[in-house]
């Protein structure tokens, strides 16, 4: 069984350990899984610096063939965050490391996540029968694993008379474009007249946002907003525990819980079946050409050892991963960061919100700068026109900032590669707020533009 080599910053905890080779991997678990080796240990202090457009690991070979996917990821060029003009490089910063002050057990439970986040499924370990990537790590990749990208997923449902039909008979809305041998590739139904793409979202700082207290989140609403703006909560059944809670992950909002995020991804992105979502996807609703695939067996199974599963340990990588560094501030990102208070912009990308009391103390009590006040805003001509949860057509959650600098695919469905770019397709409560923006003279939009490259 392969061993695990720890990562940089585990270089003193391994050593604190008496461990100089690698984690045990739980026996039950398989064997590298079709993933990528562990990276091998530098000499210690050395950290780990992502680069700006980071490679990833070749994939092993499937254990049986996968039909390639459709079209719809960007062009190569445009995951290149260097390709924004104006651009500063994320090399120098460091993306992707654990947050300060975990025990030495939650860094463990850390790396363990990120060998899941990163390794890659094949239909041996799961993988299908519909998917659209075979790994945690292929959508979110830049400037390092937990980042963003370019790919995008493809949601469908049909409208009338104002009343919107996610088409579930027929697979919605979620479109997975990829299946495995001998299984159709689903596809956008004749019925289907709203047709949206998302862009995939960082996980940088998860656990922050997750620790941010409901009340927090509501108590957003009751605060004084520019003329036109609004915002609300979304409130949401977390599939975790069974809870309502109120929705902070997702472009809808539609996940309050990392736990149940994780699962959901697992079931709807890879198609690893798991204890929150049991059931395989069929291809347009199609269960006959999916039978061989239900025989009732989970892909994610649990650890009798400690009662977790895959879902878990991807939960724990995200909750524990930290925030984007921010870059230096010059005097014009100081007079920009004015500018933005000035607009408005800042009552929906609430700059600072605050973590509640948490049992991990790396959570606890912590000053969050994600930009972003975590409520559904109606957007207008914006919105993807998908209803989901308790998010209307045009409602979108306030998408935090922080990380912008290494990102160029903008806005839901990517369209935008500038904050310039995004910020002018504002529609809906942020058109006045747009509007002004548009008012400023060349050299004071500048100057916020330098300030949103310093997140």
């Amino acid at each position: 069984m392969p061993s695990r080599v720890p990562l940089p910053w585990l270089a003193p905890l391994a050593a604190a350990l008496v461990v100089t080779t690698a984690f045990a991997q739980p026996a039950n678990r398989p064997a590298n899984r079709g993933g990528p080796p562990a990276p091998p240990t530098p000499t210690p202090p050395a950290v780990v610096a992502p680069t700006a457009n980071p490679t990833p690991p070749p994939a092993a070979p499937p254990a049986a063939p996968v039909t390639p996917p459709a079209p719809v990821t960007p062009p190569a060029a445009a995951n290149n965050i260097n390709n924004r003009p104006g651009n500063p490089p994320a090399n120098g910063a460091t993306f992707g490391l654990p947050l300060a002050g975990l025990t030495e057990a939650q860094l463990i439970a850390f790396a363990d996540g990120r060998e899941d986040f990163v390794q890659r499924e094949t239909p041996a370990t799961g993988l299908g029968p519909i998917f659209n990537d075979v790994s945690c790590a292929a959508c979110h990749s830049a400037p390092s694993v937990g980042g963003a990208s370019g790919r995008t997923v493809t949601r469908f449902g049909h409208s009338a008379d104002g009343v919107f039909d996610p088409l579930d008979a027929l697979g919605g809305s979620l479109l997975q474009d990829r299946s495995v041998n001998g299984v159709p590739r689903e596809t956008i139904p004749a019925s289907a007249n709203v047709v949206a793409r998302r862009v995939t979202t960082p996980v940088f700082g998860a656990g922050l946002i997750e620790a941010i207290p409901d009340s927090t989140i509501v108590a957003g609403t009751l605060e004084s907003k520019p003329p036109g703006v609004r915002g609300r909560v979304s409130v949401v059944t977390d599939v975790a525990t069974g809870a309502l809670r109120i929705g902070r992950f997702g472009w809808k909002a539609q996940h309050a819980s990392l736990l149940s995020f994780s699962a959901d991804a697992y079931a709807n992105e890879m198609g690893i079946t798991n204890r929150f979502f049991p059931d395989e996807n069929a291809p347009n609703g199609n269960t006959a050409a999916i039978a061989r695939f239900n025989d009732g067996v989970l892909d994610d199974v649990t650890d009798p050892a400690d009662g977790r599963s895959d879902t878990d340990r991807l939960a724990d990588y995200m909750r524990f991963l930290a925030a984007p560094p921010r870059a230096a501030m010059n005097a014009s990102a100081l007079a920009g960061e004015r500018r933005f208070a000035a607009l408005g912009c800042a009552s929906c990308h609430t700059p600072t919100l605050t973590t509640g009391r948490h049992p991990v103390a790396a959570l606890s009590e912590k000053t969050v700068p994600l930009y972003s006040d975590l409520l559904l805003h109606d957007m207008g001509a914006l919105g993807d026109g998908i209803v989901q949860g308790t998010a209307g057509a045009r409602e979108m959650r306030t998408a935090p900032l922080w990380g912008l600098r290494t990102r160029n695919a903008l806005l839901h469905d990517g369209r935008a590669r500038t904050p310039d770019a995004a910020i002018r397709a504002h529609d809906g409560e942020a058109a006045a707020i747009r509007d002004a923006y548009l008012r400023l003279a060349d050299a004071e939009r500048q100057q916020l533009l330098d300030f949103l490259n310093t997140l």
